[in-house]
């Protein structure tokens, strides 16, 4: 069981890895048309402007959101994961301004207690959907890495209201059921729960901050 759970994790970054040295090139002129709610989520995240936080983004892609969370928290240190090395060579000529406080790392997000207790923020910024069917283990090791006081911060595709949508983003790499806002709801103190549509309502997506449970 266990190594066939190790063999679909590597076979899963190997896909990922793949589909995006490609998209890497085209990822920050296209995503904007439905990558939707993006910086409404970091507007979300319930610390004074000037704190010294610790903040992780999983599945930190072309570092958009890494930019805009250097820019609102100065004082802040922030590393970022992705999969993609393609993905964070684009990030990485981008955070140029930002080296000395934003750290890129070329590797998933996974249990351990590598970072155990040790950030303020975990950003999931369209990353979940996409981890299938790990995602879940990225759920349950979030509040291990995070200070008493930290939150986790979500916002990701819910779900579609016409199957061929389903299939096209299946074909996309991601799982799109409504399926992960409740595991969220359960595993995180809820501070913020909303579903929104997408494009002429074709989809929804979720704006989720959670605190850990005490």
């Amino acid at each position: 069981m266990k190594d066939r759970l190790s063999t679909t994790k590597e076979v899963q970054v190997k896909d990922m890895q793949s589909y995006y040295q490609f998209q890497a090139k085209i990822y920050d002129a296209t995503r904007w048309t439905f990558l939707y709610g993006r910086n409404a989520i970091l507007k979300k995240i319930p610390f004074e402007r000037d704190a010294p936080l610790q903040i992780l983004e999983v599945g930190c892609g072309t570092g958009t959101n890494l930019i805009k969370l250097a820019q609102m928290f100065p004082n802040a240190t922030i590393l970022g994961l992705d999969v993609s090395g393609d993905m964070l060579k684009v990030a990485e000529t981008k955070l140029a301004p930002y080296k000395n406080r934003v750290t890129l790392i070329e590797k998933p997000y996974e249990k351990g207690t590598e970072y155990n207790g040790r950030f303020d923020v975990i950003l999931f910024s369209y990353a979940l959907t996409m981890i299938n069917p790990q995602w879940t283990e990225l759920v349950e090791q979030a509040p291990n890495d995070l200070k008493d006081k930290g939150v986790v911060a979500v916002v990701d595709f819910h779900d579609a209201n016409f199957e061929f949508y389903r299939g096209f983003m299946r074909n996309n790499h991601v799982k799109l059921n409504g399926h992960i806002l409740p595991v969220l709801e359960k595993s995180f103190d809820t501070k913020l729960s909303k579903v929104k549509p997408g494009f002429l309502n074709v989809w929804q997506y979720m704006l989720y901050v959670g605190g850990k449970k005490k």
